[in-house]
C-alpha cells in the first residue's frame, strides 16, 4: 500500500511540476518551440530581377568570407537609441509548427534566408535594401520537430550560385540570380547519419568543393560545387553542430571540423587526417565554431564542459590549456590581440557571462552578466552582442572592463522563445532574425 501511494505521490509531483513550469521554460528544455506571433502571408513575386552585384562590405556565409566573424563594415552607429528600422518581413516561417533558425547571407543585391512550410524547407531570395521577394526555392523534406524543423545552417553565396543545408541533410545548390535548383544532395546517401538535434553545420565552400558534416560513416563530406557529386568522405562518428573551419598551419591548410566527439583537422583536398583530439561533451553537442590565431585553435563546448587551446600543426596538436572559464553551448568567441572574448552559458537561459580571457594562458581577465546570453560579431572595432532577449550591446574591446557604447533593448520587438539566431551586418544594414520575422536596420552613423 505504501509504495502505491508514494507512485501516486510521485505521478501528481511530476503533473504539479508540467503545469507550474513556464511554457517558456518547459518548451526551451524539451525543445517544442512553436512558432508565435502573426505570420504573414508569402506575397506574390513581382519584382523585375536585375543581375546579381557585389556590395563594398558583404556577408556572404556564415562567419563571413574571412572565416573570423569579423564585419568589414565601417562608420556604424555608435547610439543605438535612433537607430532606423528599414524594413521587416513576418513570412518566412508558415504554420505554428515551423520554427527556423537560420541567419541570413548577403551579397550586393541578393540576401538569402531560409525559412520552413509544414512539409517543405524554403529558401527565400530577398532584396537587402527593401525586403521585396526576389524569389523563392523549395523542397520537400521530412524533419523532426525538436527546436523546430526548419534549416538552423546559414546559407553560403559563392559567385553566382548559393548552397544551403537542411536539417534532414538536404545540400542542394541554387542559382542565385533566379532561384533555379541546379542540384541537390542528402548527405545520409552518402552515408551520414542525422544528429539528434538535427544537422546544423554550416556549409563551407573550399576552391571547387563544398564542406559539410554529415556523421555516420561520412562524418565529413565533401561535394564538388559544381556538380554535387562525392569528392571525399572522412571519420566516422556522430556529427557535430559547428561549420567547418579552415586553419592556416605553415606552409598547409587545415580543415577543421568539430565533430561530436572531438576535433578532427583534415586535408581540405582529398579528406586525409592530419590529426585529431578527443572532446567529448554532454549529448555530444560541440557547437561552436573552432576559432584560430597565430597557430591557436580554440574550442569550447556547453554543459560545463568548457574550453581548450590547442597549439597547431600538420604533424599534431599540443594541448596549451584546459579551463571552464568559457563553456559555451553554441556561441562563437572572437580571438582579438590576444585575447579571447565571448559568451559561456546555456542557450536557454539569458543568465551568461561575457568574459575576457588571456589566450595563451587561459587567465580570466574579467566576467559580467549585465549582457545576458547570446550571441556575438565583430564591427567597426566594435563587438556587437545580442542577447536571446533581443536585447542589443556594443562593446569596446578592452582587456581590463566592459566597455559598453550603447545599447537597444527589444530590438526584435515581442518575442517568446530565446533568440538564438546570430545578427548579421552587411553593407551599412543590420539584419535579425527570429523564426519567422526578419528584420532590416540601418547601422550608418548620421
Amino acid at each position: 500500500m505504501k509504495l502505491k501511494h508514494i507512485a501516486i505521490c510521485v505521478v501528481c509531483a511530476i503533473v504539479l511540476c508540467g503545469i507550474l513550469i513556464a511554457p517558456k521554460a518547459w518548451n526551451a528544455i524539451y525543445g517544442e518551440q512553436d512558432i508565435v506571433g502573426p505570420v504573414g502571408v508569402i506575397p506574390v513575386q513581382t519584382a523585375v530581377l536585375s543581375p546579381p552585384a557585389q556590395g563594398p562590405a558583404d556577408w556572404p556565409c556564415w562567419r563571413g568570407l574571412s572565416g573570423d566573424g569579423k564585419s568589414t563594415v565601417t562608420g556604424i552607429a555608435k547610439d543605438f537609441s535612433g537607430l532606423k528600422k528599414l524594413w521587416e518581413v513576418d513570412y518566412l516561417c508558415q504554420g505554428r509548427q515551423s520554427a527556423t533558425w537560420s541567419a541570413p547571407a548577403v551579397r550586393g543585391n541578393r540576401l538569402i534566408v531560409p525559412g520552413r512550410s509544414s512539409s517543405e524547407d524554403l529558401i527565400f531570395c530577398l532584396d537587402p535594401n527593401n525586403g521585396e521577394l526576389l524569389w523563392l526555392g523549395s523542397y520537400k523534406a521530412r524533419a523532426g520537430r525538436s527546436h523546430g524543423p526548419g534549416p538552423r545552417a546559414t546559407p553560403y553565396i559563392d559567385d553566382d550560385r548559393v548552397y544551403t543545408f537542411g536539417r534532414s541533410g538536404d545540400l542542394a545548390c541554387w542559382n542565385l540570380n533566379d532561384g533555379k535548383l541546379l542540384w541537390k544532395r542528402n548527405v545520409n546517401d552518402a552515408g551520414g547519419e542525422t544528429p539528434k538535434w538535427g544537422h546544423s553545420s554550416s556549409p563551407l565552400v573550399y576552391g571547387d568543393k563544398v564542406l559539410v558534416q554529415g556523421g555516420g560513416s561520412a562524418r565529413a563530406l565533401a561535394y564538388e560545387k559544381m556538380t554535387g557529386e562525392v569528392v571525399w568522405k572522412a571519420g566516422k562518428g556522430d556529427a557535430g553542430y559547428a561549420a567547418p573551419a579552415i586553419v592556416n598551419m605553415g606552409d598547409k591548410v587545415g580543415l577543421l571540423i568539430f565533430h561530436g566527439t572531438g576535433l578532427a583537422c583534415l586535408d581540405p583536398d582529398g579528406g586525409n587526417e592530419f590529426w585529431s583530439v578527443p572532446w567529448k561533451t554532454s549529448y555530444n553537442v560541440n557547437a561552436t565554431t573552432p576559432v584560430s590565431s597565430d597557430g591557436i585553435v580554440l574550442i569550447t563546448s556547453g554543459y560545463g564542459t568548457g574550453c581548450q587551446a590547442l597549439k597547431v600543426g600538420d604533424a599534431g596538436a599540443d594541448v596549451l590549456w584546459r579551463s571552464k572559464v568559457i563553456a559555451a553551448h553554441h556561441s562563437d568567441p572572437f580571438i582579438i590581440d590576444g585575447f579571447i572574448y565571448g559568451y559561456s552559458g546555456q542557450s536557454n537561459q539569458n543568465k551568461g557571462h561575457f568574459k575576457c580571457v588571456k589566450l595563451d594562458d587561459g587567465t580570466e581577465k574579467w566576467s559580467t552578466d549585465k549582457l545576458g546570453w547570446g550571441t556575438t560579431l565583430y564591427v567597426d572595432g566594435h563587438l556587437l552582442c545580442m542577447d536571446n532577449k533581443g536585447n542589443l550591446f556594443l562593446v569596446k574591446p578592452d582587456r581590463e572592463a566592459l566597455l559598453l557604447v550603447t545599447q537597444l533593448n527589444n530590438a526584435l520587438g515581442d518575442i517568446d522563445h530565446p533568440a538564438w539566431t546570430i545578427p548579421v551586418v552587411a553593407n551599412g544594414k543590420l539584419y535579425l532574425r527570429y523564426m519567422q520575422r526578419l528584420i532590416c536596420y540601418s547601422l550608418a552613423s548620421e
